[in-house]
């Protein structure tokens, strides 16, 4: 059972700040995710874990290798270049 000693126990180590309101919403919250965790712990333990519904498969081309763009035509579609270099905003004052 969680009581709100607990509650601004573990507010502390989050180094924030609750009030009376707050402690008794979150020790509810604690007790629904405890409830939760005794629900699964009625889980077999031959189950498989699985970490989406659906068997997800990466879909992925062939990496070929082939001729690389040159630096003109990479450069030919921006207004930002330099001293034949994209240029990007100044950041730094």
């Amino acid at each position: 059972m969680i009581n709100k000693e607990t509650i601004f126990y573990v507010a502390t180590l989050a180094k924030i700040e609750i009030d009376d309101k707050e402690a008794e919403k979150l020790k509810n919250d604690f007790e629904k995710i405890l409830e939760y965790f005794n629900i699964l712990d009625e889980v077999p333990e031959d189950v498989e874990p699985t970490f989406h519904v659906l068997p997800l498969y990466n879909v992925l081309r062939d990496d070929i290798p082939k001729k690389s763009l040159s630096q003109e035509e990479v450069l030919a579609n921006t207004r930002h270049k330099e001293d034949g270099f994209f240029k990007g905003p100044k950041i730094i004052e």
